[in-house]
């Protein structure tokens, strides 16, 4: 069962809720990080997370700064760091507008 807010936000916002969701292909350099041919935004986001997380990739002084690793610059643009809050905006950019 939905919370409330959650439930509001769907029926709200259908398409931008599809857009996180639907499976898109990927480009080669995204496909080569994830290990999958096809995924949606969403759970590329979650599979770059846990990648940072398992990495120990996350600033020791600053939480909210992530040192990106060869791998982790492949699909960030070739930042050294970069700021979790544009994360989703840089992986974003690997997904097309429309997937469909």
């Amino acid at each position: 069962m939905l919370p409330q807010q959650l439930k509001k936000a769907v029926t709200d916002n259908p398409k931008k809720i599809a857009n996180l969701i639907d499976l898109v292909n990927l480009p080669s350099n995204l496909r080569d990080f994830v290990g999958q041919s096809q995924i949606s935004r969403l759970g590329c986001f979650r599979h770059v997370w846990s990648y940072i997380k398992t990495n120990n990739l996350q600033d020791p002084d600053n939480k909210n700064i992530v040192n990106c690793d060869e791998k982790l610059k492949s699909i960030l643009l070739g930042k050294p760091q970069v700021d979790l809050a544009e994360l989703p905006a840089l992986i974003k950019m690997h997904f097309p507008k429309d997937p469909k």
